[in-house]
């Protein structure tokens, strides 16, 4: 993966399905609500001063988001942090920068 560039979009892992659980508390304070599914579907990935991931999240059955999760360096020692994220998203809607 080149520094900086988002990478192609994947199918979801177990290890991206638990950045997902990582915020799921914290997407579902921002949006006031308690998400019933939480399955992360694809995602891309950035280099950068650590590392943005982008995944297509299922809420409900026929409800998607796509959230932009930061996880910093190692030696930072910080949680990841849900940094973004968009609503209103189907299933087919591609996984773009945000």
């Amino acid at each position: 993966m080149m520094c900086g560039a988002p990478s192609a979009t994947q199918p979801a892992t177990a290890e991206t399905q638990a950045i997902a659980d990582k915020v799921k508390s914290q997407l579902e304070e921002k949006e006031n609500k308690k998400f019933p599914v939480f399955k992360a579907l694809e995602f891309k990935s950035q280099l950068v001063a650590g590392k943005n991931y982008f995944i297509k999240v299922q809420v409900d059955e026929d409800d998607f988001m796509h959230i932009r999760v930061f996880e910093s360096l190692p030696h930072e020692n910080k949680p990841v942090a849900l940094t973004s994220y968009q609503t209103n998203k189907g299933r087919h809607d591609e996984l773009t920068y945000f």
